[in-house]
């Protein structure tokens, strides 16, 4: 085996545990490390192709913990939401709202960790206007998850519906996302090849994931997802 493939499974391992873990993660740990090891095309596609299997594989561990209400209103808002990402991105700058968005996950995630009482977002528009924004940046720059995490941890979703309610979502915009690179031809045999290879190492990270979210209590869980937008909000605005 090696070096690269060597390298892909240990980064894949590691994104599916955060995923595993927190409901969210895989895209953003995998990308910036399979961008080092391969190209920015073909990290693009193998995570088109793994991010499926991952949040089938979550989705179906916490299935009984889904609201369909919520993902549903999230859903249909954020397919509204793409045609004006497409809009957004060719009108204003990629840095405006990127930082804008990087901002506003840090400081509500420092908020949250200081202790002091949140909005609980309770109302239907809250659901979609995130689904709206997750849709637009999805357009935009592929990044649709932020707003939606955001709303979930401030509607104070339990861990379990937490995460199922987030694969259901992400099931719902990765399965456009693959379709679209599968008929565009970035998805072929090699592909198929590095994803089938990795599969041991994708279940190890799940596996661990799952065991470790077992000995986190719901608050803790919480103060998890919180730093995990601080760090996402970081990231977004360097």
């Amino acid at each position: 085996m090696n070096t690269t493939l060597i390298a892909t499974a240990m980064i894949l391992a590691l994104a599916a545990f955060t995923q595993s873990l927190t409901g969210f993660g895989l895209a953003l740990v995998s990308m910036p490390l399979l961008s080092m090891v391969m190209s920015l095309p073909q990290a693009t596609a193998l995570v088109a192709v793994v991010s499926l299997g991952v949040e089938v594989v979550i989705l179906w561990q916490h299935r009984a913990h889904l609201r369909w209400q919520p993902v549903r209103r999230l859903i249909l808002a954020s397919w509204i939401g793409v045609p004006l990402g497409v809009v957004l991105l060719r009108q204003l700058p990629e840095a405006w709202l990127l930082h804008g968005l990087g901002a506003l996950l840090a400081a509500y995630g420092l908020y949250a960790l200081s202790g002091k009482p949140l909005p609980s977002l309770q109302r239907a528009g809250w659901g979609w206007a995130a689904g709206l924004a997750a849709g637009a940046l999805g357009g935009a720059y592929n990044t649709s998850g932020p707003p939606v995490i955001l709303y979930g941890h401030a509607r104070g979703w339990p861990p379990q519906a937490f995460k199922a309610n987030l694969q259901a979502f992400f099931l719902a915009s990765s399965s456009m996302v693959f379709g679209a690179h599968l008929l565009a031809g970035d998805i072929g045999a090699a592909t198929w090849a590095q994803a089938a290879a990795a599969v041991p190492a994708l279940a190890l990270g799940l596996w661990a994931g799952h065991r470790a979210a077992a000995f986190l209590p719901p608050a803790r869980f919480r103060k998890v997802v919180l730093v995990a937008l601080v760090l996402l909000g970081l990231k977004m605005l360097w």
